[in-house]
């Protein structure tokens, strides 16, 4: 395959995952968008392609919904002046987390982006959920594990299209009018059909036989996964809480953190991920050129 080098650009399709991987794995950053699969799953909303600059993979971002950007380079040795010529094609990189900036950033303007800091968890705190900050949590969980007949079951192909219905049933219960959400059913469309060939690990929960919630995730570092996805049928109480510590504990114990990725600026969002006490945030930022 010819690799685009620009200004050629090239839609991002399933046939570039060993290139692309090679390069985002060459220079970890823990930034939950700096994965292959998770870029693939959007493509149908967010229009990735990329192109090959000064030895660094730059891949451009065109989103139904915001304004096009760059994600940083990657590779490379003159990052600066790739990053120029990305700001004269683009207004802008996006989710850039700190260490970037602080390395490549003079001479050009940094705004931070809460709205898209990643939120990372302990994997111990997330099984274990010790103490009494946790304590809702723990109460949830037994209380679904008495009251209903359930089961957890690693995700197989023949999943899928339970896991479609579900997740119809629940965008029309919870979010279907909003425009961003759309495109989060359409990407989670995208992962089920998609999810051995991406390499993504999923669970499902079956109460009284049928398929009630299920989850994806996938290595984002050495000691890393990040959680892009997961659904659970509200009505099954502590259902939620279930899966999150189930799904961590049986799949990805010999790692030491969970990126949750970000609230996108959703307060219910932002309380729930501050609701299981991150360890931390990585902090990302926008960069534009300087007038």
């Amino acid at each position: 395959m010819n690799r685009p080098v620009y200004p050629e650009f090239k839609p991002v399709g399933l046939e570039d995952q060993a290139l692309l991987k090679g390069y985002l794995d060459r220079e970890p950053s823990g930034v939950c968008e700096m994965n292959f699969a998770n870029i693939f799953i959007w493509k149908d909303s967010e229009h990735p392609s990329y192109t090959i600059l000064d030895g660094s993979l730059c891949i451009l971002v065109e989103p139904d919904f915001e304004p096009p950007y760059f994600l940083p380079p990657v590779g490379g040795d003159r990052v600066p002046e790739t990053i120029g010529t990305c700001l004269r094609h683009a207004p802008r990189l996006s989710r850039v987390p700190e260490e970037f900036v602080r390395r490549f950033g003079a001479g050009f303007r940094a705004e931070e982006d809460p709205d898209n800091f990643d939120y990372i968890y302990r994997v111990e705190d997330l099984v274990e959920l010790k103490g009494k900050k946790y304590d809702g949590k723990r109460n949830r969980i037994r209380k679904f594990e008495s009251s209903f007949r359930h089961e957890y079951l690693p995700l197989a192909r023949e999943d899928a299209p339970e896991c479609g219905v579900l997740l119809q049933s629940w965008f029309e219960e919870k979010r279907n009018g909003d425009p961003y959400m759309k495109a989060e059913k359409v990407a989670i469309i995208q992962a089920l059909a998609s999810f051995e060939l991406l390499g993504l690990k999923g669970g499902v929960v079956k109460v009284d036989g049928r398929i009630e919630a299920f989850t994806f995730g996938m290595r984002l570092t050495a000691d890393t996964v990040v959680i892009p996805i997961e659904i659970a049928n509200p009505a099954f109480p502590g259902l939620a809480q279930w899966i999150n510590r189930e799904f961590v504990r049986r799949e990805w114990p010999d790692y030491k953190f969970v990126n949750r990725e970000q609230d996108m600026g959703v307060p219910g969002l932002r309380v729930a991920k501050l609701s299981y006490q991150p360890a931390g945030l990585i902090k990302k930022s926008d960069l534009f050129g300087r007038p």
